[in-house]
């Protein structure tokens, strides 16, 4: 019962955090003008998944970002990766670089399993590094599947909390970021909120993804700490709209 008490006081604040920021947003509704804090950590919320005792939104991926010391990666930074590319890009608009977002990486694979895809992209799993090919020539082969990624990760609802501390694999975003997913997953656990059978992440090549129902890999098999919710509360209340 523990968990799951720590679970709904999770999506408690949650609904705090939703009506301090004034509503979930979309990607495709983002821009880098907006007044993104500089560090933060984010929570992607799909749509149709709800959690098994409410109509609340369920989370799906937990993410965050500059966990390396010296890095100057900012919150928006990231989530431009998971956005993808623009209307501006000429050859490749609306697409995106699964290769520098491992959330649009997982949600690819899914595509590709759910609809026999394999033979149309070889290359997807590889890093350039392992690829012969020339890249312009994989980018266009890919610009499809990437499409319908960007497509996909747009439509996700989401919320941050605003949590400015520095760039190091011990700040509080990281610590945040692992203990939130640990908590959610339902990895080897007794399911809190199952998964919906239509959840794309149920054709992941991750069993982690399959079974924890996080479009995340790392940390769903560990245990939490209780006191990350406080440290979530405390965040909550620093967070604004941006």
């Amino acid at each position: 019962m523990a968990r799951r008490d720590d679970i709904d006081r999770f999506y408690g604040l949650l609904d705090d955090l939703e009506r301090r920021v004034g509503g979930t947003r979309k990607l495709k509704n983002c821009t880098g003008y907006m007044d993104w804090p500089d560090r933060g950590v984010y929570f992607f919320l799909e749509p149709g998944e709800t959690r098994d005792s409410t109509d609340q939104s369920r989370v799906t991926r937990v993410g965050t970002h500059a966990v390396s010391a010296g890095s100057s990666t900012s919150l928006w930074d990231r989530l431009k990766q998971h956005y993808g590319t623009g209307s501006g890009s000429s050859d490749h608009a609306h697409g995106g670089a699964h290769r520098g977002s491992v959330y649009r990486k997982r949600v690819g694979e899914a595509i590709i399993e759910k609809h026999a895809l394999h033979d149309d992209y070889p290359d997807w799993d590889e890093r350039w590094s392992g690829i012969d090919r020339e890249r312009s020539e994989v980018r266009d082969e890919e610009y499809i599947l990437e499409r319908r990624v960007s497509t996909y990760v747009r439509e996700q609802p989401f919320l941050w909390v605003n949590l400015d501390d520095e760039p190091s694999a011990d700040s509080d975003r990281a610590y945040l970021e692992r203990n939130v997913i640990a908590l959610l997953s339902n990895f080897e656990e007794r399911p809190i909120d199952p998964r919906r059978g239509e959840w794309l992440g149920r054709y992941s090549r991750s069993r982690e993804i399959r079974k924890s129902g996080l479009w995340n890999v790392n940390h769903v098999d560990e245990r939490y700490d209780g006191g990350v919710l406080d440290l979530l509360e405390n965040a909550v209340g620093e967070t604004t709209p941006p």
